[in-house]
């Protein structure tokens, strides 16, 4: 009996994304899903916003739920080519205007000095991506904590890795 309750505890501690972010309040994601409909030129309901943390920061992806939408697929990349640009400047206008000023680990991003985050863009076949990448522990915290952040404030519309599973079931 001690070994089975041992398997199960080991069992559902395994099962549980090891980074689960609670969604914000219902208000909440009505608010940040508005402010982002005038931010972001894609359609949220159209999209996956997914995010990643890794051991250098972090990569940010968005993609079009149906790969063959060529009109989402071209507003997610103009969007994050535009994103990736615009925070390499330091400028993090865009998930303030959406998110808020007190948004977590945005102030240290902002302070950073030039260079100490890169923000990488790729395309992807179905839509595009950028890596944060720093080799500064704090700045990674930033970034993970930016990450936690946005999957609570775009529950409806972000996943993380960790639950990218369900992309599929959608």
């Amino acid at each position: 009996m001690r070994t089975l309750k041992l398997l199960l505890s080991v069992t559902l501690l395994t099962a549980l994304p090891a980074s689960a972010v609670e969604p914000a309040s219902e208000a909440r994601l009505d608010e940040v899903a508005g402010r982002g409909a005038e931010v972001m030129p894609f359609g949220l309901e159209k999209t996956t916003h997914i995010f990643m943390k890794t051991e250098q920061g972090g990569r940010q992806q968005v993609v079009a739920k149906n790969p063959a939408d060529a009109e989402q697929i071209c507003l997610i990349r103009e969007h994050l080519a535009e994103i990736a640009t615009a925070f390499s400047r330091g400028d993090f206008s865009g998930p303030t205007r959406i998110h808020g000023g007190g948004m977590p680990g945005l102030e240290a991003m902002k302070n950073a000095q030039a260079g100490r985050i890169e923000y990488r863009y790729q395309e992807l076949p179905d839509g595009a991506q950028i890596d944060y990448l720093t080799g500064e522990r704090d700045l990674v915290q930033a970034i993970h904590r930016y990450f936690d952040a946005q999957l609570s404030d775009h529950a409806r519309h972000a996943v993380s890795r960790h639950e990218q599973h369900r992309l599929h079931e959608r």
